[in-house]
């Protein structure tokens, strides 16, 4: 039986970009990069306090990355989301949707990551 969640995986193009966006814009802690056996290269990267892990993989054998809109997401909590906006946009990734009050009182806004990944972003 499955015991836990332990990564995501994300297909990307341009690798360098997205290390930058995912370290410098959300601040996620880069755990190890690696090349796999078919040739993959490979960076893994979680939110400090986390087990699980966002795996973010070049393979330019696979053909051209191509995100379907709202096909899926990775969803952050923030602690202070107009601060974070600030922060994103200050290093060119504006919000794309949001920020909104849910129904539940917590804000929710959107960003998109290189490749056009989209990132929700979620204030309690």
């Amino acid at each position: 039986m499955i015991k836990k969640l332990l990564h995501t995986r994300y297909r990307v193009t341009d690798l360098e970009k997205t290390i930058g966006f995912y370290r410098d814009v959300l601040g996620l802690e880069m755990t190890r990069r690696s090349k796999s056996p078919r040739g993959s290269e490979l960076v893994f990267f979680k939110v400090p306090g986390s087990e699980e892990e966002i795996e973010i993989c070049k393979f330019d054998e696979s053909g051209p990355v191509q995100v379907g809109p709202d096909l899926t997401h990775l969803g952050f909590e923030v602690e202070d989301i107009e601060a974070f906006a600030k922060h994103a946009a200050a290093l060119g990734y504006p919000l794309s949707d949001g920020p909104t009050r849910t129904s539940n009182g917590s804000v929710i806004a959107f960003i998109d990551a290189p490749e056009g990944y989209e990132i929700e972003l979620i204030q309690h």
